[in-house]
């Protein structure tokens, strides 16, 4: 079914390939893009005596290692964010023609939400295994003053320290920290997405141009972001001290921290979280609608189904 409005056919290599393009812009550039404000969250949550809140701690962070000082990590930040979302985006495309498929029409439709939980667990699974290495280093040097400055001064001394192992150490409470996230990000976002069609915008999406369907992609992806970060912080807080401590369990930190503890820097956190949702699926959607790739339509109950509940004459 090639036709001359797509650029190539939903679910072929290509498509995967571009999605996964799409996914390496999204995350890469956003994750790169707030840098600062994560640099600082990371300092708070492991110092949080000497950074006291978002204002007083860009204040000590700019007084002592300069402006600059608020770019520290820029690079395995990138670098990973980029592997993360080429992973992230491109996987879920693919897990959520695979699920589909193997549901079929009708119980991919039913089912449909726990179609995008499963999809965007499954791809978040392999994302954080390419992101692991590099979110060891980010942490490393934005919060040991004089471990490293750089990523080509932290890897090596990392394997020098512990071996291959430093940098995998925290797969799994990354695992803890982002596949709840994700399976929020995706799924909360695409029934967002169909809500909003249903009810608040006025006329049906097909009569939506790309700019105001781009509109209604940056809404949802705000809304998804906010539950996003409520959803994955205390797992956040955790991996930001297990980080710094070495020896230290999830459990131990989690004890000490109590409930009120990992709360800590939600706020700050929400506003981050949700303008990065918002601009990541704003991007990826931009890359899709860029490359003429098929962009199917919020799901509508399959006819079949409608004969069987009686939906149709």
């Amino acid at each position: 079914m090639q036709n001359t409005e797509y650029s190539c056919e939903y679910g072929s290599l290509k498509f995967y390939a571009l999605c996964g393009f799409g996914g390496v812009l999204s995350c890469g550039l956003t994750h790169t893009a707030v840098v600062p404000l994560d640099l600082v969250k990371c300092r708070m949550q492991v110092d949080p005596q000497k950074y006291k809140s978002i204002f007083n701690g860009f204040s000590v962070t700019v007084k002592e290692d300069g402006v600059r000082g608020l770019a520290k990590g820029w690079a395995p930040t990138f670098i990973g964010y980029s592997m993360q979302g080429l992973c992230k985006f491109g996987f879920y495309e693919v897990f959520k023609i695979l699920y589909g498929n193997m549901l079929g029409e009708e119980n991919a439709y039913l089912w449909r939400t726990s179609l995008y939980l499963a999809a965007s667990a499954s791809a978040e699974f392999f994302a954080d295994i390419a992101l692991a290495p590099m979110e060891a280093a980010k942490v490393r040097i934005q919060t040991q003053p004089g471990y490293a400055n750089t990523l080509r001064q932290a890897v090596p001394k990392m394997f020098g320290e512990e071996g291959i192992w430093a940098f995998y150490k925290g797969v799994a409470p990354l695992w803890m920290r982002q596949i709840p996230y994700t399976m929020m990000k995706f799924a909360c976002f695409e029934r967002t997405v169909e809500a909003l069609y249903k009810y608040v915008v006025p006329k049906p999406r097909s009569e939506c141009s790309k700019g105001e369907q781009l509109v209604v992609t940056f809404v949802a992806g705000y809304i998804a972001g906010v539950f996003c970060a409520i959803v994955s912080h205390p797992a956040d807080s955790v991996v930001s001290v297990l980080n710094k401590e070495k020896g230290s369990s999830a459990s131990q930190v989690l004890m000490r921290l109590g409930f009120k503890g990992v709360w800590k820097g939600l706020f700050a956190r929400i506003i981050m979280i949700g303008t990065l949702t918002a601009l990541q699926w704003f991007i990826y959607d931009s890359v899709k609608v860029y490359f003429r790739l098929p962009r199917p339509p919020p799901p509508e109950m399959p006819e079949s189904l409608k004969k069987k509940l009686g939906l149709t004459q």
